[in-house]
């Protein structure tokens, strides 16, 4: 899964960004609304980490103005301002969350799973798809109940098209959730975890959508093979 991280403080932000890629997500990280609003238009990022005082402007304008173009993407919202007031005023300009400065990266984290989940529409902490089972929390992959090794790129793909559901992720939506924005990647290299995440979890795991890209196949309730 990608994050958008949009925070001035190097410090707090290559912190964020660490204990995040540490968990598998592909983070691009910004300083300023300018380099956000550039990085929204060049990639499909899953979720935003939005700090609200940014040297270059107001991230709750910025976050406004995404709103005011349909762009229904998650957002965390960051800052140090602990009034009751501005925990309302950030959440109705289009925040999905608010964490208060300094806060605890598990905390952070946890929200940042929360959420997705949430805007995928699932409840329950692990996800499932028929005989698959996922936790995001500990990264672990079941089928039929036994864990399944996969590789820090499989569960990343494996994840993005769990949250997607039935919908279509296209080529470029999944090489921006498992690589960024600035990752040099191999011209076969998706094709690869493709084909990697059917062996382990059976052929009809991914489904080909050609000249699109890729979506979950059919929920099976027997052992795929």
């Amino acid at each position: 899964m990608h994050v958008l991280l949009v925070e001035d403080d190097a410090l707090v932000g290559s912190g964020i960004q660490s204990a995040l890629e540490v968990e598998a997500f592909a983070v691009d990280r910004v300083a300023t609304v300018a380099e956000a609003e550039a990085a929204m238009a060049a990639l499909t990022t899953d979720l935003v980490v939005l700090d609200i005082g940014l040297p270059d402007g107001d991230g709750l304008a910025l976050l406004r103005d995404w709103r005011a173009a349909g762009r229904r993407v998650p957002v965390l919202l960051l800052t140090a301002r602990d009034a009751v007031v501005d925990r309302v005023t950030g959440l109705s300009a289009g925040g999905d969350d608010y964490l208060l400065k300094p806060f605890d990266l598990d905390e952070l984290l946890a929200r940042v799973k929360a959420l997705l989940r949430r805007a995928a529409g699932f409840a329950a902490p692990v996800l499932t798809h028929g005989t698959i089972a996922f936790d995001p929390a500990g990264r672990e992959v079941w089928r039929d109940g036994v864990a399944i090794d996969l590789t820090r790129r499989e569960t990343a793909l494996l994840e993005r098209l769990l949250y997607a559901g039935a919908s279509v992720v296209t080529n470029d939506q999944l090489k921006d959730s498992l690589y960024g924005f600035d990752a040099e990647i191999e011209g076969n290299a998706l094709s690869v975890h493709i084909h990697n995440l059917r062996r382990k979890l059976g052929r009809d795991v991914v489904e080909t959508v050609r000249g699109v890209g890729y979506r979950l196949g059919p929920e099976r309730t027997d052992t795929p093979r």
